[in-house]
């Protein structure tokens, strides 16, 4: 699903706000669904693919069905390719967008975890 990116930067630019956003979004996925794991009884696993999953749907699927369609797609005529391409933000920085999402997303699961793994092991205060 696309999010409107047109306030986005272009190039370089855009790949570090559309990660940045991925890694927003994993992190509070990953607390999120870590915090009703608990609840429920899952294990470690569980709630990082989940959170892994969502936050890619949520934030790079869009780029990355872009990225599926130009490259596999039977594009019929040069119109066609150029409505496709005007609908897409930045078509030049479209695989340094979809790369900086998934490895934001990554990294949001990760410091998801690590916020969480910390918070839980911190030791009681000594009276």
């Amino acid at each position: 699903m696309h999010y409107n990116q047109s306030w986005m930067g272009f190039g370089v630019v855009g790949a570090l706000q559309a990660g940045a956003i991925s890694l927003l979004v994993a992190t509070l996925a990953s607390i999120a669904l870590h915090a009703i794991g608990r609840r429920q009884g899952w294990g470690l696993g569980p709630p990082l693919a989940w959170s892994f999953l969502l936050a890619l749907l949520l934030t790079a699927s869009g780029d990355l069905a872009d990225l599926f369609y130009f490259n596999y797609g039977r594009l019929q005529s040069l119109a066609l390719l150029k409505v496709k391409l005007a609908q897409v933000h930045d078509p030049d920085s479209m695989g340094l967008r979809a790369l900086f999402e998934v490895g934001g997303v990554v990294l949001g699961v990760y410091l998801g975890w690590l916020i969480l793994h910390h918070w839980r092991r911190r030791p009681p205060p000594r009276p």
